[in-house]
């Protein structure tokens, strides 16, 4: 048997930040990883002459040296922001409808709104509004949730306490008349994966927020090079990591963590573990029933899993200029209806909104010289890929990017003749190589009733930590700063059990 002091499960995002902050601290890690490297989502994969970004299209909450936002300032923390190189990006995105719509915004609030004015004339005066209401709201999220205000009431924070809750679409609805209008401002919502009917307006304005306030980044490398640049410095801090040897059990005595086995049957006592494993896996897999809490599964049954995706990985043999790509961040939608986009997440076809990103058009070194590559993906869940017989399962991912790819073309008609290498990914993918239940890479689904504000996100089981998606928002920046948060509440712990020893 092994001491040590904590146990990190899961070298994903979370797991990878809570790890070298424990080891930072001094506290004696051990970071254990079923896969054959560390990441997570935040990974690539080699084909051709081709390393393929996996996940990561704009990294929110860096901001600059000058106006640095929460990531920057964590990684800062951690001592690693000087081995990353950052390449800041200038627009938002660029939203298309073939044939209705096609508009660019940029990075900056006064920017976005003069383009949304010269697009949309009618509604200028409530695209002021709009975005005042955004501000003036996330001015009050800060105040209440980032600095905890003791005197927060509804008469100090009135924007904060009317609009937090409320869905998206209803203040779109609100504000605006024109339904293009309203899905170029609503777009941002496959980064959460509900659409603004169902997404709560403080989580989708937060994130509109943040983009415009802290800017959208590329990062060199990819984000394999964040996840090996976290796992070096957490070795280099004293830390020890297995790989292809995830936990097979958390174990619970009393209500506290007393250690872990792993896949190769090694028992390792500890009285901390940070599971960056799914809520899901972690009581229904890892832990005996009979420790957990009845309330922890009741709260756990009323969830659903999150959406995936349909990924479509494509290598060019020329420079984007070639293929008139000149954004980086594209929105390509065939309707308006981002409800309707919503629903045939669940069926087996392509979907009619997709995110088209060209890492070379920021970055071009980032593929071989000559080349580019891109990402189109679209939000799919998973459960009606698991209906496909595993006979049938290539012929349909391949008809269903073939439908991806048509709706490419349409706005960009020269990536046809130009593509060198393609893979794809699907829900089944994702299960496979990210161990999450139907392969959601945000969690769970994202509802107001779920949030933060009505769900304690603390275990029951002492000495049990959860970092990750699963405990809070999906996305790069919430999942890195989970990990962080959760190293120094362990930390917290440790020293409270010495001082009481």
């Amino acid at each position: 048997m092994t001491d040590v002091d904590a146990v990190v499960i899961g070298a994903g995002n979370g797991g990878l930040t809570a790890a070298l902050g424990l080891a930072r601290a001094g506290v004696q890690t051990l970071l254990l990883e079923r896969h054959n490297v560390p990441g997570g989502c935040a990974t690539s994969f080699i084909r051709g002459r081709f390393e393929f970004e996996v996940a990561l299209h704009q990294l929110s909450g860096m901001g600059t040296e000058s106006f640095p936002g929460p990531l920057r300032d964590m990684l800062t923390r951690l001592e690693i922001i000087d081995r990353l190189e950052f390449i800041q990006m200038p627009n938002l995105y660029r939203l298309v409808l073939p044939d209705q719509l096609d508009i660019t915004l940029k990075a900056d609030r006064s920017a976005a709104v003069d383009s949304l004015k010269a697009r949309f004339p009618a509604e200028t005066e409530a695209i002021d509004r709009f975005f005042d209401l955004v501000y003036e709201y996330c001015t009050q999220w800060v105040g209440v949730t980032i600095f905890r205000d003791p005197e927060s009431s509804p008469e100090k924070y009135p924007s904060f306490f009317k609009y937090a809750l409320k869905p998206t679409q209803t203040i779109l609805d609100d504000f605006f008349k024109d339904p293009l209008l309203k899905a170029t401002l609503g777009i941002y919502w496959s980064y959460q994966g509900l659409p603004p009917s169902r997404l709560s307006f403080g989580d989708f304005a937060i994130v509109l927020w943040a983009y415009i306030e802290f800017k959208p980044f590329h990062l060199k490398g990819g984000s394999q090079a964040l996840s090996s640049t976290l796992l070096d410095a957490f070795l280099q801090a004293g830390g020890d990591v297995r790989f292809n040897c995830g936990a097979r059990e958390i174990q619970v005595a009393d209500g506290q963590v007393t250690g872990v086995v792993t896949d190769a049957n090694d028992q390792i006592a500890t009285r901390h573990v940070v599971s960056n494993a799914s809520t899901l896996a972690t009581y229904v897999d890892l832990i005996d029933k009979a420790h957990v809490p009845a309330a922890r599964l009741r709260e756990l049954g009323a969830r659903t899993v999150g959406t995936s995706f349909v990924n479509v990985f494509l290598g060019f043999d020329c420079e984007p200029a070639e293929l008139e790509i000149t954004e980086t961040t594209n929105f390509v939608a065939v309707t308006d209806d981002l409800d309707e986009v919503y629903r045939k997440t669940r069926a087996l076809t392509a979907p009619e909104a997709m995110l088209f990103t060209c890492y070379d058009v920021d970055d071009p070194d980032f593929s071989p010289p000559g080349a580019c590559q891109a990402a189109l993906v679209g939000l799919a869940y998973a459960e009606p890929w698991l209906t496909v017989p595993p006979h049938d399962y290539f012929d349909t991912k391949y008809r269903i990017a073939g439908q991806m790819l048509e709706v490419l073309y349409r706005v960009f008609p020269r990536c046809r003749d130009h593509i060198e290498e393609l893979e794809i990914g699907t829900p089944v993918t994702h299960m496979r190589y990210l161990g999450h239940p139907g392969g959601a890479a945000y969690g769970f689904d994202q509802y107001a009733k779920d949030g933060e504000y009505f769900l304690d996100r603390r275990s029951p089981i002492k000495g049990l930590f959860h970092v990750g998606a699963w405990a809070g928002m999906g996305g790069f920046q919430p999942t890195l700063m989970s990990g962080y948060s959760t190293s120094r509440a362990v930390v917290r712990s440790l020293q409270a059990g010495k001082g009481n020893g």
